[in-house]
């Protein structure tokens, strides 16, 4: 902050400290940014992301079966993908069985153990995928 020289200022030193900290203070959090997810368990979701595709698929299967008729097996990851967003309840449901949400693909994806670093190409275009619901259905 430009101060004026000391004659024309009627501040004293402290009292022009305590107007910088007051104009160097954190910013404010955006007021029509909302964070509006729901709660989830820590510990229970870094636990689920560490499970296999086959145990993912069956928590899909038997606690959601909506999200089960959607998910996509891509290599060893789950996806599931919405042509809108989904209620706050499924994407709570979701992170809680540890998908995240990746931007670029426009999908919740499950790294079901298989962490990697991310991908410039299409991992369609790398690995098989198949949806499990087509699967069950015959």
């Amino acid at each position: 902050m430009k101060t004026t020289s000391q004659k024309n200022n009627s501040r004293t030193p402290g009292q022009i400290r305590t107007v910088e900290q007051q104009t160097v203070a954190a910013p404010q959090a955006q007021p029509d940014k909302k964070d509006n997810r729901l709660p989830i368990d820590t510990d229970a979701r870094k636990k689920n992301r560490t499970l296999p595709t086959e145990k993912v698929l069956n928590l899909l299967l038997n606690g959601s079966p909506e999200l089960y008729r959607l998910a996509e097996v891509v290599g060893k990851w789950v996806w599931v993908q919405f042509k809108e967003q989904p209620a706050a309840e499924i994407r709570q449901q979701l992170a809680q069985l540890g998908f995240h949400w990746n931007r670029e693909r426009q999908a919740w994806q499950h790294p079901c153990g298989q962490f990697r670093l991310a991908s410039v190409q299409d991992p369609h275009e790398k690995y098989s995928s198949y949806y499990p619901a087509d699967i069950r259905a015959n």
